[in-house]
């Protein structure tokens, strides 16, 4: 007896959202992945270098011990989290004037010792930001959606110093957005899950290789090995949906998963679809800037990563030796808009480099590296902003993407979330 024939489904983008969807998909129907660069990873990925400078990615990505979907995905594919990620303590240090650690402790012990180790701040401050987080959890994380961070830390009487040496930091870190525009909302789900949940869900993970071989990779070969298709370098130009299913270019598909970055939508689909994508083509969009620095001694750093409070050529540095093995590298993050986005990539690396031999003596940087510029590294996460519905007018199209309607901010666990939530979506459909 012949086997059923099985929906043939397309999945149009292979970043992290598309491939979760692709995966989730994988034991019912026929997969088809296309993506239009030659790596995946999307907005989280390798990029490519000579071989003597080792291995670059398009930015530097922590994940938290809450990316349950994350991780469950990882060893779904065969990639191990207890082996690519290093697992520790969530630690925010600000080089010289700010540190909170959440030690391995029960919840919410590991929160009190926390708060009573806090170093850099006065013990009215203190008060002050455990005031505001008791508020919150009050709120069951819960604040009206138009509200600003920069309008709720008035509200609770944050000090300046505070906000520059924790609030800032953490909200460029989780939202990439400038306080007077983030949301507080998804500010608080955040804090909510990676802060006040179990004591493993605040640990933080720091990948130990590049981000491409941390799921991507070995989710294409895991599709690849149960038979379905990838495509890679393959650009689609056209979809064309209705009632019964969608043609990609001159191919035709029982549906599709349309993962592609938010801004190339319009040009993908017929004018139909514009109504549908109002939100989208409404969103705004923030830049993120990784320098990467050659040191003679990236040991001088006191750890891994660590914070730059108040530097406009970097909030955050990284030793990629210490990381993921790249000897003599560093990694600045330079979050938002400001003046670094008006110089050229050579004038950076020697703000960059001097900012760094300031703050660090025995470092040694040097104005040698590259500068990688994502002007739309993440959607602009505002307070009020409108997020796109993943069900499309036609049924057999879904979206997704971190930019997709959901609780989270442009993460990679939102990205992985919102690609399963359009894979069961397409479930009922097609079994329907």
């Amino acid at each position: 007896m012949s086997r059923p024939t099985r929906p043939r489904v397309a999945v149009v983008g292979a970043g992290w959202a598309g491939l979760a969807a692709a995966v989730t998909l994988a034991d019912w129907v026929d997969l088809t992945v296309f993506e239009a660069g030659r790596v995946a990873g999307g907005r989280a990925r390798r990029l490519a270098a000579p071989a003597s400078e080792g291995v670059f990615d398009n930015g530097q990505h922590l994940l938290l011990g809450a990316y349950q979907h994350c991780l469950q995905l990882m060893r779904q594919v065969g990639a191990n989290p207890d082996t690519l990620l290093w697992r520790v303590p969530q630690r925010l240090e600000m080089a010289d004037e700010f540190c909170l650690t959440l030690p391995r402790l029960p919840a919410p012990l590991n929160q009190l010792a926390g708060w009573l180790g806090l170093r850099g701040l006065s013990w009215a401050e203190r008060w002050a930001w455990l005031r505001a987080l008791l508020h919150l959890r009050r709120q069951g994380f819960t604040v009206p959606a138009t509200q600003t961070v920069a309008h709720w830390l008035a509200e609770q009487r944050q000090s300046a110093r505070l906000v520059r040496c924790f609030w800032e930091p953490l909200v460029l870190a989780a939202l990439n957005t400038p306080l007077a525009q983030a949301s507080m909302q998804v500010l608080a789900t955040v804090l909510r899950d990676g802060v006040a949940g179990p004591a493993a869900h605040s640990e933080m993970l720091m990948p130990k290789v590049d981000l491409s071989a941390l799921f991507p990779e070995p989710a294409l070969h895991w599709l690849r090995a149960q038979g379905h298709a990838t495509r890679l370098a393959n650009r689609v130009k056209s979809l064309l949906p209705d009632a019964d299913g969608v043609t990609v270019d001159a191919e035709r598909f029982d549906a599709v998963v349309l993962a592609t970055a938010p801004q190339h939508l319009a040009a993908l689909l017929p004018a139909a679809a514009q109504d549908w994508l109002a939100p989208v083509n409404k969103l705004g969009y923030q830049p993120i800037y990784t320098v990467y620095l050659r040191a003679q001694q990236p040991a001088a750093l006191p750890q891994a990563w660590l914070g730059l409070a108040g530097e406009p050529w970097g909030q955050w540095v990284f030793d990629r030796q210490r990381c993921v093995g790249q000897a003599g590298w560093l990694a600045v993050v330079i979050s938002g808009p400001g003046p670094h986005q008006a110089l050229s990539a050579e004038t950076l690396l020697q703000h960059t480099a001097a900012m760094l031999n300031r703050r660090f003596p025995d470092l040694r940087a040097q104005a040698e590296g590259r500068v990688i510029a994502e002007q739309r590294a993440t959607f602009s996460c505002d307070a009020g902003m409108e997020r796109i519905h993943p069900r499309s007018p036609w049924p057999r199209l879904v979206l997704a993407g971190d930019h997709v309607a959901g609780p989270y901010p442009a993460t990679l666990e939102g990205a992985v979330r919102s690609g399963a939530h359009a894979a069961h979506i397409l479930e009922k459909v097609l079994n329907c």
